[in-house]
């Protein structure tokens, strides 16, 4: 008997600016190339994704993958407020197209981090319009892409995108402002459910969820008023206040996608809020601690939404690929637990599909099944843990990945 059922959906994930290249119409592109910036350098051509990907999605396909999540580049799309781009619609028309005929489920977010320049210059997720311009936006790629889309992702890592770019001031627009992140959450929120409303309207019947990152919290000196308060705050934005409004009823969609990296410990004294892992622990190229137990604690926390749970991300940047073999195992194990136990999981989609531009760290650390030989024409290089993984994926068995 399988340790995973039949059905399941096993693949990886992409997202158009850290594998595309040339999206030069939005804000990290502008965020890279500004003076002074935190990204260690721009991403360029990525791993040229976009011409690639028919090659790309078969390769997945031969590695025995069944599912694949993209993003549609909404600067590609709409690069001019109300003005959208018939050329780039065919293209993601195409791509989809691509990933059904190579028999991958397709996942397509929507907003995955990245903004047009036009709608970041107005204020971005601040600015009064906001939702309005993203419905209007959902509403041109669910008319031309619909049908095309089984999973519709609408909003990456909501909770991100609140605290990074509008608290901690890491990601742009680089504010350090609670109250921002605060209103920026209700209002990923809000656009999650105008999207949903849209996209029930067809062509397709894609089932529909958002994506979280969501980990396990804890305080780095818990006797200490600001920590304590810190973590208080944080633990709302991140996770609670997103679990009860999936929870709280309503048209929220079909599932709910959980993304898990790490755990946290909250330190008030740092910018960025969150403490390096301890000393002595096992770590990612990120600085990361790994630590699966957490992954089985998000997932039970995910299912609280009362909506079906799929892993649209997990995965861990290393150079040492035996090290992703392990934590595939652990993590792995971790699921395994958790659907036993009866948390609804529907499919496990690893991050990441390829080495890509991870943001501010650029092209240093390595997510990928598979590597890319940058120094030889972006070369693609399976691993062994994608062979392993796809071992997995054919069988449903986790002594796959020993073998």
């Amino acid at each position: 008997m399988a340790d995973f059922p039949p059905d399941f959906l096993w693949g990886s994930a992409t997202a158009a600016h850290q594998v595309e290249g040339g999206n030069t119409n939005n804000d990290w592109w502008a965020w890279e190339h500004a003076k002074g910036t935190l990204a260690a350098e721009p991403s360029g051509d990525a791993i040229d994704h976009f011409h690639r990907y028919d090659d790309d999605f078969a390769l997945l396909a031969s590695l025995g993958q069944n599912a694949h999540r993209i993003s549609l580049e909404w600067s590609r799309i709409e690069p001019a407020p109300g003005e959208f781009s018939a050329a780039a619609l065919a293209h993601y028309r195409r791509v989809l197209d691509s990933l059904a005929r190579h028999g991958l489920t397709s996942f397509v977010t929507l907003y995955h981090k990245t903004l047009p320049r036009w709608f970041s210059d107005r204020g971005g997720w601040l600015s009064p319009d906001a939702v309005e311009r993203f419905e209007r936006y959902v509403e041109v790629v669910a008319a031309a892409l619909g049908d095309r889309i089984a999973y519709a992702c609408t909003i990456n890592e909501p909770q991100i995108v609140a605290v990074f770019a509008h608290a901690t001031g890491q990601f742009p627009p680089a504010l350090n402002d609670t109250e921002a992140a605060a209103q920026v959450n209700k209002t990923l929120m809000l656009a999650h459910r105008r999207a949903v409303q849209v996209l029930r309207l067809g062509p397709g019947a894609s089932r529909v969820g958002v994506c979280l990152q969501l980990a396990p919290m804890q305080t780095a000196r818990p006797n200490d008023d600001a920590d304590t308060a810190a973590t208080a705050w944080l633990q709302h934005v991140m996770t609670d206040s997103h679990i009860d409004e999936l929870a709280s009823g309503g048209d929220v969609g079909d599932f709910v996608g959980l993304q898990y990296y790490t755990r946290a410990t909250i330190d008030s004294r740092l910018p960025e809020l969150i403490a390096p892992a301890p000393a002595g622990v096992e770590t990612t190229e990120m600085g990361w601690e790994v630590y699966p137990a957490g992954f089985g604690a998000m997932l039970r926390r995910a299912a609280d939404t009362g909506l079906p749970v799929v892993v649209t991300e997990n995965g861990l940047a290393t150079t040492d690929d035996s090290q992703r073999v392990r934590f595939l195992a652990s993590h792995l194990a971790e699921l395994k637990q958790a659907i036993d136990e009866g948390t609804d999981v529907r499919g496990y989609l690893h991050w990441s599909a390829f080495d890509n531009f991870e943001w501010n760290r650029g092209y240093r650390p390595t997510f990928g099944l598979i590597g890319i030989d940058r120094a030889d024409g972006l070369r693609r290089v399976v691993r062994p843990s994608a062979v392993a993984y796809g071992r997995v994926a054919r069988t449903g068995n986790l002594c796959e990945l020993g073998r």
